[in-house]
């Protein structure tokens, strides 16, 4: 029964030694003095405001893209033990004690070294030579500029980690499928394959070319496997459904659960909750959720209200009103109508508050039991401290004489009657009872003698001149069948009025609200929100120092200085291997003319190279030429600042393409045994360059030594490039 312990167990374990040297290879170049400089880097200003809003919970948006790539730097602040508080405002600026500099770098690291092991794994599983998946391996380990882009709080290599695990995984994937479809292993790759793509476009939406060409090319597979005969229907059906699974709906999930987890994380209201939806705000613990807690959920007649605009551009602003009239006559000699001004504030006032008024009765306050007021009835806005109405009638606007002028009716006794009714739209309404609601409704005005719709003037707001306080100009615009959000309302501070007297209505409108309300949003609402708000949020774009054209990354005519060392000669500088850069160019323009000559005589029956020879040449020009492209082409369409590093996934396609041209040549086109010995001499001769390459900008990659002024200079090859000297 114990027979089995007479022989000793034994376990057996392959390791792929070359594998295992370049992991280690890559964790020394990346990792080695981490901590390094000890000062705030380039974009470190930029991410480390929000790795400090994680820390202290308080909500944020971040128009660059998603937040899972925020979440991975925030999680090397909380493993360091970082509370949050440092001043993240100047470039350069040392970092105090509390703020653990090697955990918020490491997690870029680690990511920029395992890019080396998996550009190896790459090209073997691309049935490519092992020298040449060493080659690209050591070309990924040596270039400066992702090494530069791997050893700060910066997302790029992040992004580059999990476009290369996605591409490896579902080489990986395609592979195993010969021999174990739905395997373990064959489940594995294509789950991985469909995780690490969710990865990659919740870093930076530029993940989301690579995954549009593993789906093309994915599904470029399965059309050549819908022509297999051997393959049964269902046996068919099976693979599309597990495709989908993996490549679409995994995707799809982990990238809604990224905004779960940021929501759940930043609950608390801040500086950026301004620009979302009153009922968005409402949901974060303190801020306007503070305000208006407790406020009676449905609007009625006799309700003291307070109007902000949906659109929220140029800022959030609410409908307002003063005494001060409009001038009898504007500086390009219009008239106007000399009513009170009514304006769109950006901040909370007293002044910001109106009373819904039923235009058949004189009352203004709510009766009991309340009247709700609905989808499609007729309703009067009285200013809350002036008790004038809300009017609009046919006299051209301060600003834009083509749209009304809106005011606050003063009676002169001149033949000027008051037009004073508007309609309630609820646009957001399920039906058309629906009753206007604090927050949720989102509402027109409708001007019942003409048509016109209160709205904000301009796309964007038109502020007034001094006479106006600069506010944003509030305008009629003749209705549309269309609606713009600047013609869009909600109620965001809400109580039921009690006064009919005017001053103890004064001293009213200054108190809280304390009646409890609950306006919870659901997470598919916010995140809809949060992600609408993302894609159109658009910072004001300024040319900044380092910014470059796309035409400039090929060439690298252009570099960043990240950081300067305050008195010495030390500085580090995105400045990529030239000599790689040069090849990969080299590379993709050799493989395009390649493969046209290829293609062109294969037209005449003409074939130059074997059959499975030319299908692993297509295979890997379709994912490092096209991962190329797909990375790069993009940006000539993008309004925004650019910068060198955005070119660094594609540069990381390129780099894999070299050696693969490398060895087709010299499979192909060097026959005999000494054009063979001449070729291969020529590329150790290229790679000791490259490694040459290497050592000369190792100063300005990793910031130390310190250079002299005359050692500067000679790192300035290109005349584009902006090498600091400092004056002495």
């Amino acid at each position: 029964m114990l027979g089995f312990l007479k022989n000793p167990v034994v376990v057996t374990a392959e390791i792929n030694m070359n594998l295992l040297a370049l992991t280690v290879m890559g964790l020394i170049s990346r990792l080695r003095g981490l901590s390094y400089p000890r000062a705030v880097v380039f974009d470190e200003v930029y991410y480390g405001q929000f790795v400090s809003l994680y820390m202290k919970r308080i909500f944020f948006v971040d128009d660059s893209g998603p937040p899972f790539g925020h979440m991975l730097l925030a999680l090397g602040g909380y493993l360091g033990g970082f509370d949050g508080n440092f001043l993240w405002n100047r470039i350069g600026a040392e970092y105090s004690m509390n703020v653990p500099v090697w955990s918020l770098r490491l997690l870029p690291a680690l990511a920029g070294a395992l890019c080396v092991p998996l550009a190896y794994q790459i090209l073997v599983e691309m049935h490519f030579s092992h020298c040449a998946a060493l080659g690209a391996a050591l070309l990924i380990l040596l270039e400066n500029s992702l090494i530069t882009q791997s050893r700060f709080m910066l997302l790029e290599s992040i992004l580059i980690f999990f476009i290369l695990l996605a591409v490896l995984s579902y080489l990986k994937f395609y592979n195993s499928q010969s021999y174990s479809s739905f395997s373990g292993s064959w489940w594995f790759w294509l789950l991985l394959t469909g995780v690490a793509c969710s990865c990659a476009f919740g870093v930076k939406y530029m993940g989301l070319f690579t995954y549009m060409l593993l789906l093309v090319i994915a599904g470029l597979h399965f059309w050549h496997m819908i022509g297999d005969q051997n393959l049964s229907n269902v046996s068919l059906m099976c693979h599309f459904l597990a495709r989908g699974l993996a490549l679409i709906i995994i995707p799809v999930t982990m990238y809604l659960s990224f905004f779960y987890v940021h929501l759940a994380l930043l609950y608390r209201s801040g500086p950026h909750d301004q620009i979302m939806t009153s009922a968005f705000q409402a949901s974060l613990e303190g801020g306007l959720a503070r305000i208006t807690q407790g406020q009676p959920l449905e609007v009625a007649y006799g309700s003291q209200i307070t109007l902000r605009n949906v659109l929220g551009k140029p800022m959030q602003c609410w409908l307002h009103s003063h005494r001060n009239t409009y001038p009898i006559r504007y500086e390009n000699g219009r008239g106007s109508s000399h009513q009170q001004q009514v304006t769109c504030y950006p901040f909370k006032d007293v002044n910001n508050w109106w009373i819904v008024k039923d235009p058949g009765m004189q009352q203004l306050v709510v009766s009991n039991p309340p009247r709700p007021v609905r989808h499609g009835q007729i309703v009067q806005l009285v200013h809350g401290i002036t008790t004038r109405y809300l009017n609009t009638h046919d006299v051209a606007a301060p600003l834009s004489p083509h749209s009304q002028e809106v005011s606050c009716y003063i009676d002169y006794n001149i033949s000027m009657p008051a037009q004073n009714l508007w309609r309630v739209e609820i646009v957001n309404r399920e039906s058309d009872t629906d009753v206007w609601k604090t927050i949720l409704s989102e509402v027109r005005f409708v001007h019942v003698n003409t048509s016109a719709v209160l709205k904000v003037s301009g796309f964007i707001g038109a502020s007034l001149p001094e006479w106006g306080y600069r506010q944003l100009e509030v305008v009629g615009e003749k209705l549309s069948k269309g609606y713009h959000q600047s013609m869009v309302w909600n109620v965001e501070e809400h109580r039921y009025g009690k006064s009919q007297e005017q001053k103890e209505r004064e001293v009213e409108l200054h108190s809280p609200t304390q009646m409890d309300i609950s306006k919870n949003l659901s997470f598919m609402a916010k995140f809809a929100e949060l992600q609408w708000k993302i894609l159109t949020l658009k910072n004001e774009d300024t040319e900044h120092k380092y910014s470059s054209s796309a035409l400039d990354w090929i060439t690298m005519d252009t570099n960043i200085a990240y950081w300067l060392h305050p008195t010495s000669g030390a500085q580090i500088h995105l400045i990529g291997n030239v000599l790689t850069w040069a090849s990969a160019n080299v590379a993709t323009l050799v493989y395009m003319c390649l493969s046209l000559w290829y293609l062109v005589r294969r037209r005449r029956r003409i074939y130059d190279i074997p059959e499975d020879a030319w299908q692993l040449w297509v295979s890997a020009g379709g994912i490092c030429v096209g991962g190329w492209a797909v990375n790069y082409l993009p940006f000539f369409l993008m309004e925004k600042t650019l910068f060198l590093y955005h070119y660094l996934p594609a540069l990381t396609f390129q780099i894999l393409l070299i050696p693969i041209v490398l060895q087709h040549l010299s499979n192909h086109l060097c026959r005999s045994l000494l054009p063979k010995s001449m070729f291969s001499a020529l590329i150790v001769a290229w790679f000791s360059s490259v490694y040459l390459v290497y050592c000369t900008f190792s100063p300005v990659t990793y910031g130390e030594p310190s250079l002299s002024v005359a050692e500067l200079k000679d790192l300035r090859w290109k005349d584009s490039w902006n090498i600091l000297i400092r004056k002495r």
